[in-house]
């Protein structure tokens, strides 16, 4: 297996699992015309916790396998890419651009909650192997 369950995966894993759970609620809360405000803040702000949780805590989950940089694969680009998303959705928020906030919400969602998910399961990576080769048995 890759990586043995650290302090620090499982706070990593931890976070992502709850932003895959937590974001569709933040999204569902703004949805058309039905306004849930506290619902919508409450789970959104829970969700950016959680993506910050989960994208800092990456910088520190470190690799020895080959073709990475002191550490860091192309995956570890998420964490700038979030950090730069929820940055700039926070700023079309203070500006009023409500669109503008949900769509890029709504793509980092997509983007670094989903297919980053599902490449977590690749084989060779440590979820992938838990799952697939220890819990399951195949492969």
């Amino acid at each position: 297996m890759a990586n043995p369950l650290t302090p620090i995966v499982a706070i990593h894993m931890t976070a992502a699992i709850l932003a895959i759970a937590t974001g569709p609620m933040a999204i569902w809360a703004r949805k058309g015309a039905t306004l849930r405000t506290r619902l919508h803040r409450a789970f959104g702000y829970g969700w950016v916790t959680l993506m910050l949780v989960a994208a800092t805590s990456a910088i520190f989950i470190r690799s020895e396998l080959p073709g990475q940089w002191f550490g860091f694969s192309l995956i570890h680009l998420l964490v700038i890419v979030t950090y730069a998303m929820l940055f700039i959705a926070f700023r079309f928020l203070i500006k009023g651009n409500i669109r503008g906030h949900r769509l890029t919400m709504v793509n980092l969602y997509i983007g670094a909650c989903l297919v980053a998910g599902v490449f977590t399961l690749a084989p060779n990576r440590y979820l992938g192997d838990l799952i697939f080769k220890q819990w399951l048995g195949l492969v």
